[in-house]
């Protein structure tokens, strides 16, 4: 349990799907999850929040074939943090959440 991710939410976009170099597949997609609270007052709080989610092997043939945009998915995986360089040089930082399962909703 040292790097475990859950997360349920719906789906922001229809899935990236890519194909690499020796036949990876890999599917991109954002998830918003959304809490909501109240304030002492009694005003009610929505905050939706959105994670960006990387799925290989079998979790990607299962998110090409049946996710769409505004789907509702449960997903289990680990953070990840990388770094790139973009066209102009500038240093980018992306956290994701690398899927080992899913589950449509």
């Amino acid at each position: 349990m040292r790097n475990k991710v859950q997360l349920i939410g719906h789906v922001g976009q229809d899935p990236e799907i890519k194909i690499l170099e020796g036949g990876k597949k890999v599917a991109k997609m954002t998830i918003a999850t959304k809490e909501v609270y109240y304030k002492e007052n009694g005003d009610k709080v929505e905050q939706t929040e959105w994670h960006k989610v990387a799925a290989w092997g079998k979790p990607a043939d299962i998110i090409e074939k049946f996710v769409l945009k505004g789907k509702e998915v449960a997903i289990e995986g680990k953070l990840s943090h990388r770094s790139y360089d973009n066209k102009n040089g500038e240093k980018r930082y992306v956290t994701e959440v690398i899927v080992n399962e899913i589950v449509l909703v």
